[in-house]
């Protein structure tokens, strides 16, 4: 049974405060407690919890610490990364849900409101004032994380959490879909980038070739990480193609093997590459990114992402009137619908012919330095 003890503060008002002390063969085995201003309010939880903890299970559930999200993201970051390697845009946004106060949040207290709190802090000046797309976009990585967690390894989240937080960021007028970037890099600004690549590697040429990485990039519309996976054994010589593995795909990822035709541009700075390694592109793709970010930013280049190099890729091959099904066999796209967010035509033509960068690049010798691994082993 409950007992209610009441308690005069120093501002002469009485709290009451409803004590459950459970005992079995004597000893307490379960004690809970909670102060109320009013009396009445005290007995009727102290009767609803007593009826809930005599639910089957209901002692230990109680008695249960909870586990953060920062644990949370955790476990998905070590666990997911053993199944294939993380985009490192999507390791960045958890890591820094996990330095947020949402990190210390138990996942038995993961509700609609916790959830937009932190969309509406993140779109805040505290909490960075990013857009709404980018509060969005932080929802739908930690989304991926909740579920996996609530599905393999037990953990209390509310399934209906998410979903029902975007109807009332939905409601309260905020549009959370990303938007489609239309952003292509100019000539300019690949001259300016490529340019600070060229000056580091002289400094240092055991630094990574992103001059190779971003021709690549280019010519051959890959993303980031499926660059840094490319391995030698994934080219067919014959059909100047290459086997990108798990690409992305929103219905299947790992196992989802693509073969993807290679333009001769692209075929060119692989075969200028050194065979030294297993991979082709032997770098890591945050340091890729940060390389990338760090020279935009000291060119003032503003709003160019590595992924939009790609967007540049697939819209060149349209304006040079390639068709949808050619485009495709290089992109890998299964559909029109999803390649058509990469393409925004600039003219007509191959804006890249003669460009001088390529011959450059082709004939740059590259260093890995340490990165140097045997064949095989």
């Amino acid at each position: 049974m409950a007992t209610i003890r009441a308690r005069k503060k120093a501002d002469g008002t009485v709290s009451y405060t409803a004590q459950i002390r459970l005992k079995k063969k004597g000893v307490i085995v379960y004690q809970e407690a909670q102060t109320f201003a009013r009396k009445q309010a005290a007995q009727a939880w102290a009767k609803r919890r007593e009826t809930e903890l005599a639910e089957p299970g209901a002692i230990e559930r109680a008695k249960r610490q909870g586990l953060t999200v920062r644990h949370m993201i955790e476990r998905y970051l070590l666990e997911a990364e053993k199944a294939r390697p993380l985009g490192e845009s999507k390791r960045r946004t958890l890591g820094a849900i996990q330095r947020s106060p949402l990190g210390d949040v138990v996942d038995s207290d993961i509700s609609q409101k916790v959830l937009v709190d932190y969309a509406l802090w993140r779109m805040s000046p505290e909490g960075g004032e990013v857009k709404p797309q980018t509060a969005g976009n932080d929802l739908a990585h930690l989304g991926s994380v909740m579920s996996l967690a609530r599905a393999a390894w037990g953990y209390e989240v509310n399934a209906l959490a998410m979903k029902d937080a975007r109807l009332v960021l939905k409601q309260f007028g905020y549009n959370m879909r990303s938007r489609e970037r239309d952003r292509r890099p100019t000539l300019a600004e690949l001259d300016l980038v490529l340019e600070h690549f060229f000056e580091m590697l002289q400094r240092r040429p055991t630094v990574i070739h992103m001059p190779k990485v971003v021709a690549f990039a280019i010519y051959s519309t890959r993303r980031m990480d499926e660059i840094a996976r490319i391995r030698w054994q994934d080219l067919d010589e014959h059909r100047q193609a290459v086997k990108v593995r798990d690409m992305k795909n929103p219905g299947q990822k790992i196992g989802n093997d693509v073969w993807c035709h290679l333009p001769d541009e692209a075929w060119q700075i692989v075969q200028s590459m050194p065979k030294e390694c297993d991979v082709i592109f032997p770098y890591n793709t945050d340091s890729i990114g940060t390389a990338w970010a760090r020279a935009c930013r000291l060119m003032g280049i503003d709003g160019l992402h590595f992924h939009d190099l790609r967007h540049e890729g697939v819209s060149r091959l349209f304006e040079m009137d390639w068709d949808i099904p050619r485009v495709a066999s290089v992109s890998g796209h299964r559909d029109w619908n999803s390649m058509r967010r990469y393409t925004h035509l600039r003219g007509r033509g191959d804006r890249y012919k003669d460009w001088p960068w390529l011959e450059l690049i082709v004939k740059s010798q590259v260093s890995l330095g340490g990165r140097v691994v045997n064949k095989g082993a």
